[in-house]
């Protein structure tokens, strides 16, 4: 039980801090408006919690494409993104991450 809340938690946080993200007004590394990318990331970090919840587990291949594709457009500035990403892994530790 102790995994699975820390996967909420872990979840959460990502998506407080996504939309953090969006209410700030964040560019990309281009000087893009990066909202359309973040909500479509906070989307998705609710559909895999909710997955991963009910499994009790995260879908490393989903996590591993969407750390790809965020270190691809943020700016190297805003690293608290990536580590409440990071945190989602964290919770739910398994090799070949």
């Amino acid at each position: 039980m102790a995994k699975r809340l820390d996967l909420e938690f872990a979840f959460d946080a990502a998506i407080a801090q996504t939309q953090k993200c969006i209410e700030t007004g964040l560019v990309t590394a281009r000087g893009e408006e990066a909202r359309d990318r973040l909500e479509k990331l906070e989307e998705e970090l609710k559909r895999e919690r909710e997955r991963a919840v009910n499994l009790g587990a995260i879908d490393h291949d989903w996590f591993r494409q969407t750390i790809r594709s965020l270190v691809e457009w943020l700016p190297e500035t805003e690293l608290t993104l990536i580590a409440a990403l990071g945190r989602i892994v964290r919770a739910n530790p398994t090799p070949g991450v």
